[in-house]
C-alpha cells in the first residue's frame, strides 16, 4: 500500500514519528507521501523524507493560510520543489467552508501555485470543501491538465470528480469513506479503477473501526478493505491497483528514489 496523503510533522507525532513510521511498515505501507502545508512546515516534511528512504514530501500553501503568505513564498516554494524526494505541489486549493482566509486570497494563491506547477513540471494535490464550482473553474482556466495531480480527500460531488478524473487527475479515498454512509459510493463505483488513490490523511480522520484514536499510516488498511468492498473486488487486488496508480501519479519509480532527477 502507498499512504497518498499524510502529515506526518504534526505536532501530535512529536513523541513517536519513528515508532509511527515503523508501525506502517509492518503493515504493509510500501510507501508514505507526507505533506507540508507552509513555509516552516515545508523544511519538516522534507526533512522527514530526506530521513527516510520510503517517505516522500509534497510542498504547497494550504488555503487555510493564503492571508499570511509571506512576499517570497513562490520563490521558496519553487526552491523546495527542485529536490528529488519533492513529488507534487500541494495540499492547496480552496475552503470555503472554515474561511480561515479570505476567498479571495485563497483564489489568487491557488492560481499561483498551479502556475508554478506548470512551470516545474509536478503534479498538484487538491483541496476542495465547500468551493468545488471554483475550484473546478480555476482548474481549467489555469491550465491544471497539463500537470494533472490528485484530488485529496474525494468530495462528495459527482460534477468535480468526473471533470477531475477527465482532466487526468486521480481521486483519492480517505478514512471517511468508512463512516460516511455512502456518500462516496456512486463516485467511487463510476470512476476508472486506474484513477483511484488510498490515503489516511492522518492524523485526521481515523478509519472504523480505529475512530477515537489518533490516526496514522498504519490503519491505510482498513481504508482498503472498504474501497475493495465498495468495488467488490478483493482486497489484495484493490491494494496492487492503488499501488500502481499512486506511482504512476507521482512519478515514483520502485528501483529509484524517485522518478525523476
Amino acid at each position: 500500500m502507498i499512504d497518498t496523503h499524510a502529515h506526518l510533522t504534526d505536532r501530535k507525532y512529536r513523541g513517536d514519528l519513528e515508532a509511527v513510521i515503523a508501525r506502517a511498515g509492518e503493515a504493509g505501507v510500501a510507501k508514505i507521501i507526507t505533506v507540508g502545508t507552509d513555509p516552516e512546515d515545508w523544511t519538516r516534511a522534507l526533512e522527514v523524507a530526506i530521513e527516510h528512504d520510503d517517505v516522500y514530501a509534497v510542498v504547497g500553501l494550504h488555503p487555510h493560510d493564503a492571508d499570511r503568505t509571506p512576499r517570497d513564498a513562490m520563490e521558496t516554494l519553487e526552491a523546495y520543489a527542485s529536490h528529488a524526494k519533492v513529488v507534487a505541489i500541494g495540499e492547496i486549493g480552496l475552503d470555503f467552508y472554515r474561511d480561515y482566509s479570505s476567498r479571495d486570497a485563497q483564489r489568487r494563491v491557488f492560481r499561483e501555485q498551479i502556475r508554478l506547477a506548470r512551470r516545474v513540471g509536478l503534479p498538484v494535490v487538491i483541496h476542495s470543501r465547500d468551493a468545488s464550482r471554483e475550484v473546478l473553474r480555476i482548474l481549467q482556466d489555469e491550465e491544471a491538465d497539463q500537470v494533472g495531480g490528485v484530488l485529496h480527500c474525494l468530495p462528495a460531488d459527482p460534477t468535480l470528480a468526473a471533470e477531475a478524473e477527465r482532466m487526468g487527475f486521480y481521486l483519492s479515498l480517505a478514512g471517511a469513506i468508512t463512516y460516511d454512509r455512502g456518500a462516496r459510493d456512486g463516485i467511487i463505483r463510476t470512476t476508472s479503477p486506474d484513477r483511484l488513490l488510498i490515503e489516511t490523511d492522518c492524523p485526521y480522520l481515523t478509519p472504523v473501526p480505529m475512530r477515537g484514536r489518533r490516526n496514522e499510516p498504519a490503519f491505510l488498511r482498513h481504508t482498503l478493505e472498504k474501497l475493495a468492498e465498495i468495488l467488490t473486488r478483493f482486497p489484495d487486488e484493490v491494494d496492487d491497483l492503488t499501488t500502481r496508480n499512486a506511482l504512476r501519479a507521482f512519478g515514483l519509480d520502485e528501483g529509484s528514489e524517485a522518478g525523476r532527477s
